[in-house]
């Protein structure tokens, strides 16, 4: 499994520290274990069952909230300087492992994607924040999990979690918005 993450997932290199990307990797390990989904799954099913007919993967989804969000905080430590601070292990880290959740939210049943029983008790930041706990992730992590979705709007995010749940949205709402 771990070959099969470290495929899926060629953006963990992106983080320096090498025990965070181990927690991370471990989380998605973890993930996969309790899951019901394949990681061939993820390069087929929706990333979102909100919208009707959804024509974005999961790992499409993923990959672009990474790279934005990865791409945001370097713009914004460039052009502001020390004025805000930004730790780019932990944008990279949240922005993967934000919808790990979705792995136990979600099941494939005759081919279609819907929400599993768990799912409708616990949604992904739920879910996601307790494989990362379980996997030894930090705290600060674990608050952009729980923080990138609606849920989020209860908390006062980190700057990380801000650009995490900017990037998510993006990558989101134009697609919902389309499907109106």
């Amino acid at each position: 499994m771990r070959q099969a993450v470290q495929k899926l997932w060629p953006e963990l290199d992106w983080i320096t520290d090498p025990e965070l990307r181990e927690q991370v990797a471990r989380t998605w390990i973890k993930g996969f274990e309790m899951s019901p989904l394949t990681p061939a799954d993820l390069d087929e099913i929706p990333f979102t069952l909100l919208v009707p007919d959804c024509p974005v993967t999961f790992m499409q989804h993923k990959r672009c909230v990474v790279w934005i969000a990865k791409r945001a905080a370097e713009a914004m430590r460039e052009c502001m300087a020390d004025a805000l601070p930004i730790d780019l292990d932990t944008v990279v880290a949240g922005a993967i492992l934000i919808d790990v959740g979705k792995l136990l939210e979600y099941e494939k049943v005759k081919g279609e994607t819907r929400q599993s029983q768990r799912g409708r008790s616990l949604r992904h930041p739920f879910t996601g924040v307790a494989l990362a706990m379980m996997c030894g992730v930090p705290d600060p992590i674990c608050h952009i999990i729980a923080a990138h979705s609606h849920e989020g709007d209860l908390v006062q995010r980190s700057v990380e979690a801000e650009i995490i749940h900017h990037a998510d949205f993006m990558s989101f709402l134009p697609f919902k918005n389309l499907a109106k």
